[in-house]
């Protein structure tokens, strides 16, 4: 009896072996795209590791593509430079000797601290630097500055006359035409008067010269 109980639990196990065996020699053709799994875009250039076959690499193409020969039962893990790692194992019964999957990579998103970059090498130049800084005014100085005799001066002289104050202009121009047309201007040259007291002016001129 005892015999017999052996040589049903050897039998049992030659035949486990034997299956496992079968399974681990068979080849899959194992074929995917990688996508980012926010975008759908291709990720290409990703490392394949296969840890089942003492950690075989390959690398996808520019495509997000890849093709290779695995075992069922192989574990894949999928790596990217700024993607979280992803990882799957290849079924042990497939109907046929290809394997085709859709493998989608999540974004690795690492907060860093924020670094704040003073142009100061040595506190020692930041103080001296800190101590011979001016003080910008506020803006109670610079509308002050602004309203200045000077600066409303300088703006007078420097900044172009605007629409109205060319229309204002031209308005007293013309005003002052209509006033005047019909007065008649008088050459002072024929004005005996004027010649009168020009002279008279020379005269007292050469008069305290004289005393002098």
């Amino acid at each position: 009896m005892r015999y017999c109980v052996a040589l049903i639990c050897l039998f049992f196990s030659v035949t486990a072996f034997s299956q496992q065996k079968q399974a681990q020699e068979r080849l899959i053709q194992f074929s995917g795209i990688i996508t980012d799994i926010d975008s759908t875009n291709v990720i290409p250039y990703v490392t394949i590791t296969n840890l089942s076959a003492k950690s075989k690499r390959v690398g996808a193409d520019y495509r997000g593509y890849f093709t290779f020969i695995v075992n069922p039962g192989d574990t894949i893990l999928f790596t990217a430079i700024g993607y979280k790692k992803f990882s799957t194992v290849i079924p042990e019964r497939t109907p046929d000797s290809k394997y085709t999957i859709m493998v989608k990579l999540k974004a690795n998103v690492i907060d860093l601290p924020s670094v704040r970059v003073f142009p100061w090498a040595t506190t020692e130049e930041f103080t001296r630097e800190f101590l011979s800084m001016k003080l910008a005014d506020d803006d109670m100085a610079i509308a002050k500055k602004n309203l200045s005799r000077a600066s409303i001066t300088g703006m007078i002289q420097t900044l172009p006359r605007d629409g109205q104050e060319i229309s204002s202009q031209n308005y007293r121009y013309n005003f002052d035409r209509m006033i005047n047309k019909n007065m008649v201007q008088t050459n002072p040259l024929l004005n005996p008067f004027a010649w009168g007291k020009l002279m008279q002016q020379i005269f007292d001129g050469d008069k305290k010269r004289n005393e002098n």
